[in-house]
């Protein structure tokens, strides 16, 4: 047991051991959380009951974003740090917080909590009006079904908020399995209320989930900040000049954030229009593609930020330029072969984790579209993920939050604008469904919101990109060479693993599970050993500076963890 602890308390220099150790931690959650999609596709399937509890969600996911990152793990521990100067204990004695240190986290925790509960109680009567805003073209029916469920689960963003504050804690001490824990107890509430509570209260029953996983996800934070020496209570006396500069590093971060997920909002009430089911489908289909990004995209950028903060630091630029280079090579380098196989074995890939029960084969085809459209984003995502950080770690929150605004923005009206094509320009609307082979499906307008997130997301890396060339690489190409090298090596994987399910597809068949999964298994695993030969050939630096942390114990590495405002 203290060889397994251990693990979480080794310190890591390389960017690689920290991306690849956080990676797989957050595999382990994000494999809980598909088979949280899977329950929800059987036992319920898309359908008017599923997108009301998936609107339902909006609210209180924008509170807890907007309310929580203004006091994030990432902006609370140098100021909790700073009160906790670095001391020798006798005898061994563990270091705990110090007074100055709960003082300031009491004071947060005591604003915070009178913030988020008033505007919880403010949205709870507040729900009937925002239904109407978030899913217009449901039935009154509907929208009071939405309303119900919105203010049960008003109860997560408190409990998230109070787990987030807590973690900091869990963080600062180092306690890492503890903190990777919650979003395995938070998915498996959800879980819970599928699985048991969806056949007594039927789609109230998730609800219910949502609110016992936010628990658990607080209960567990709450218990091990206490054994490091945090007691919470309520203050009267209150430093304001603490809380206004916590405040005011996080407002722009915060902005940027709210502005992706009101776009997300706009997008929900846009497919409230359509065909019921439609709010499902895109919801299943973004937390597939979410699956790479978080592995790659979230586990190299949160592993490159603390090292480009170091840098930035202590004026060492060609040293911060390095790293960001490298943390950018690595994400183009592991998410173009992952986008390739995502749109090659996307039917294979939804069927196999969603294909069950309630979860017909139109709507596994439909989601699987959905699925294509959305990977061709992810090294956008990947790379925005990254490219904003190298911009915190500066000190600059201004640039993001324009680009995360214009693109917010672009988002939104692009959404407006391909549903209207979609349904009025004929050509276009052959041309999208032959390709992706949902001609003879209906609700195939479904597709146009994936498409208009992806193209916003990819102009924003594009405004990213061209400011970072501009303010760091003074126009230095740093991503060109892997680009190409990987593209090569995709456009092969992709070929090989098309060849191999026609060839796989008459011996295995469509029907079964295991005929689904081994043939889309075997092709994938084929795809990726011809991607690995082309990058040896080509002698790829990625491919080498893997092989080289493979052949050290990087699982010894110390676990960076990410802030869970996305959960």
């Amino acid at each position: 047991m203290e060889k397994i602890l251990r693990i979480f308390n080794k310190e890591s220099v390389n960017i690689n051991q920290a991306a690849l150790l956080l990676g797989f931690f957050t595999l382990l959650s994000q494999v809980l959380a598909l088979f949280r999609d899977r329950s929800i596709a059987h036992f319920i399937g898309p359908s008017s009951s599923l997108d009301a509890y998936y609107a339902a969600f909006r609210v209180p996911d924008l509170i807890f974003i907007c309310i929580a990152s203004l006091a994030s793990i990432t902006v609370l521990i140098p100021f909790i740090t700073a009160k906790m100067p670095v001391r020798q204990l006798p005898n061994g004695d563990k270091e705990t917080m110090t007074n100055e240190a709960s003082k300031l986290l009491n004071d947060v925790l005591t604003v915070f909590s009178i913030v988020i509960v008033c505007i919880s109680l403010i949205a709870f009567f507040l729900m009937p009006f925002l239904a109407s805003l978030i899913s217009p073209g449901f039935t009154p029916i509907m929208q009071s079904k939405v309303v119900e469920l919105s203010r049960v689960m008003l109860l997560s963003p408190i409990l998230m908020g109070l787990s987030n504050l807590f973690s900091t804690v869990t963080q600062i001490f180092q306690k890492f399995f503890i903190y990777s824990l919650s979003p395995i107890l938070y998915n498996i509430g959800i879980i819970v209320g599928v699985v048991f509570l969806y056949p007594i209260f039927g789609i109230y029953g998730l609800a219910v989930g949502v609110v016992l996983g936010a628990f658990m996800h607080f209960g567990i934070q709450a218990l091990a900040s206490r054994s490091c020496g945090f007691t919470p209570r309520f203050r009267n006396n209150i430093n304001f000049t603490d809380i206004k500069r916590i405040a005011l590093i996080s407002l722009p971060r915060t902005l940027g954030l709210a502005f992706n997920n009101i776009s997300l909002i706009y997008i929900v009430a846009l497919a409230s229009y359509l065909k019921d089911g439609s709010i499902s489908i895109f919801n299943l289909s973004f937390s597939l593609q979410s699956v790479p990004f978080n592995i790659i995209g979230i586990s190299y950028a949160v592993a490159a930020f603390p090292t480009l903060t170091k840098s930035i630091s202590f004026g060492k630029l060609d040293e911060f330029k390095n790293h960001l280079r490298s943390a950018a090579r690595a994400i183009i380098f592991w998410s173009l072969p992952v986008t390739f196989l995502f749109i090659v074995l996307r039917a294979q890939i939804v069927r196999v984790i969603l294909g069950s029960g309630g979860f017909s084969w139109d709507n596994t085809r439909l989601v699987a579209a959905s699925l294509a459209i959305f990977s061709v984003s992810v090294i956008a995502q990947g790379m925005i993920a990254l490219l904003s950080r190298s911009y915190y770690a500066m000190g600059n929150t201004k640039r993001p939050l324009i680009i995360n605004l214009l693109c917010s923005i672009l988002i939104i009206i692009l959404a407006y604008v391909f549903l209207h094509i979609f349904k009025n320009v004929p050509l276009a609307r052959y041309f999208i469904e032959s390709m992706l082979k949902v001609t003879d499906i209906p609700g195939t307008e479904v597709l146009m919101l994936p498409l208009a997130y992806s193209v916003g997301t990819i102009f924003n890396f594009i405004l990213y990109w061209f400011s970072i060339r501009k303010d760091f690489m003074y126009r230095e190409s740093f991503i060109t060479k892997t680009f190409f090298q990987s593209l090569g090596a995709s456009f092969f994987l992709g070929s090989v693993t098309y060849l191999s399910l026609n060839i796989l597809s008459p011996i295995f068949g469509t029907i079964t599970f295991w005929g689904v999964f081994l043939q889309g298994f075997i092709s994938g695993i084929l795809g990726i050993l011809v991607a690995v030969l082309v990058l040896y050939l080509l002698k790829n630096e990625e491919l080498n500076d893997i092989i080289k942390v493979l052949h050290t114990k990087f699982w010894r590495a110390k676990v960076i963890a990410p802030s869970q405002e996305g959960l």
